[in-house]
């Protein structure tokens, strides 16, 4: 049987070490100028390390180009883009059609992954973007199990949904807590607090708290809880997905290995011994529970019921 691949966002370059022994089959990394809500922070020069350890494992590199450009960026794009192509990236992550044509400029052979965070529900679109030249498409996380079996079943492009990890909720442009600080005269301590990331918005009446933070491309507001279903991948493999994704964004890089091994460890099974997997698939996610922030429980997002988030 087919196993997706297991896809991981590391931390740093070193981290990647750890998650290729951990069982990772490829890494999504980037600089937060051309990506979103990245785990950590590469520079070029990461980038291409980056590439030369993943080589030595076997491990495949996508880069992050999925933000939101605006015209003071486009001129750049051909450079970075040309760039990756040199050091010889597996494939590009990108939402703006901008990305997708300048590909064709200066990379035409450069795989590419569709990625649009919400607007990604329905195989039509995900073919659409296919003939335009995408390799993959990566699903919405507010699809619930039906609709993500139905779409691979049509699809004519590769499937990536996420299993584990936070959900964005809400993103501006501005920066909305730098401006706080500089609202407030505190010009001094935009530096330090805008990049932090034990900032949350609490929900007194949920007792939930929403981790907030900032980068250069705005303000991103983020799930109180992870998407946990390393107990319910049965159906997705048996459906052919391609890429299971472990986004390990406000995450401690311990954290995210532990449970890159679970992942590995579910999905060998679930692919080779479906026996073993349905004997072994409580005490996996046991062991993630046990590892598991007090302040972000695990839930099963959107696979099988409308969250309140």
């Amino acid at each position: 049987m087919k196993k997706p691949e297991l896809l991981v966002t590391p931390t740093s370059v070193s981290h990647i070490h750890d998650l290729a022994n951990a069982g990772a089959d490829a890494v999504m990394i980037g600089q937060q100028r051309y990506g979103l809500r990245l785990a950590g922070e590469f520079s070029r020069a990461d980038v291409a390390e980056a590439v030369k350890i993943a080589r030595s494992y076997g491990m495949k590199v996508y880069v992050a180009m999925n933000a939101i450009f605006h015209n003071d960026k486009v001129d750049e794009l051909g450079d970075y883009i040309k760039f990756l192509s040199d050091t010889d990236v597996d494939a590009i992550v990108f939402g703006d059609p901008a990305v997708l044509m300048t590909v064709r400029e200066v990379a035409p052979h450069m795989k590419l992954h569709w990625n649009p965070e919400t607007t990604a529900t329905n195989w039509y679109t995900c073919n659409y973007w296919g003939r335009k030249g995408a390799k993959r498409a990566v699903l919405a996380r507010e699809l619930n199990m039906d609709a993500i079996l139905e779409i691979k079943e049509h699809a004519e492009v590769e499937i990536e949904v996420q299993v584990h990890g936070m959900t964005c909720m809400y993103q501006s442009k501005r920066s909305l807590i730098g401006n706080y600080f500089e609202y407030q005269g505190k010009v001094m301590e935009i530096e330090r607090k805008k990049y932090e990331k034990g900032m949350f918005l609490y929900d007194k009446e949920r007792d939930s708290k929403y981790p907030i933070f900032e980068d250069e491309n705005g303000t991103h507001i983020m799930s109180p809880n992870d998407i946990c279903i390393i107990d319910e991948l049965s159906e997705m493999v048996d459906a052919g997905i391609d890429s299971f994704k472990i986004d390990g964004v406000l995450h401690q890089p311990d954290y995210i290995t532990e449970v890159t091994k679970l992942y590995r460890r579910a999905i060998d099974l679930c692919a080779e011994n479906r026996k073993q997997y349905e004997e072994e698939k409580d005490e996996l996610l046991a062991k993630i529970e046990a590892i598991q922030p007090k302040h972000r429980p695990l839930d099963t997002g959107f696979f099988f019921k409308e969250t309140v988030y």
